[in-house]
């Protein structure tokens, strides 16, 4: 069998010229699809490559998401533990020592010593759920770093009084409490 071309010149329908220049383009097609070597581009693969490429970004947020849900958890965890290790037992309740939560002026019922220090900043006061617990300084800076929202009270404990206290003279009675 003959190609179709062949079979046009035998009938007349075409002329040599014609095929000839025919088969030039279709040569000339061929070099230039070989030359540019792109595959044929497939929206189909397109949509579903950025279905995926979606769907994987919406797993990370989640994923990012979670871990942060649970690095808090994790956190809370830490500082909790820190506080009920680190407790520290009101004394005797002979003096009430005055703060404020919230913009709400609370009092804990402690011993003298409890108080002074206190007073000096070497006890902090941290909230646990609905009470409150005294912790030492340094346990008190740790949870500070991981969530200052647990410290309640931390007085700074100040050595040196300040050179341009106008009231450095005056001395503070034995009887005022905060």
């Amino acid at each position: 069998m003959s190609s179709l071309q062949e079979q046009l010149l035998k009938a007349g329908l075409t002329t040599k010229d014609k095929a000839n220049k025919a088969k030039g383009e279709k040569r000339k097609q061929h070099k230039i699809k070989h030359k540019q070597k792109s595959p044929a581009i497939d929206e189909s693969k397109l949509e579903a490559q950025k279905a995926l490429q979606e769907q994987a970004e919406k797993a990370r947020l989640l994923n990012q998401e979670k871990n942060a849900i649970a690095e808090k958890k994790a956190i809370i965890a830490q500082i909790k533990q820190l506080i009920d290790t680190n407790q520290q037992p009101l004394g005797e309740p002979a003096i009430s020592f005055n703060f404020s939560d919230n913009g709400a002026i609370k009092q804990l019922q402690v011993s003298n010593l409890v108080h002074k220090h206190l007073t000096q900043g070497q006890l902090a006061i941290a909230k646990l759920e609905t009470t409150y617990v005294l912790v030492p300084k340094v346990i008190a800076e740790k949870i500070i770093q991981r969530s200052p929202d647990f410290i309640i009270a931390l007085n700074e404990s100040s050595q040196e009084p300040d050179e341009d206290d106008p009231y450095a003279e005056y001395e503070i009675p034995d009887d005022l409490m905060w």
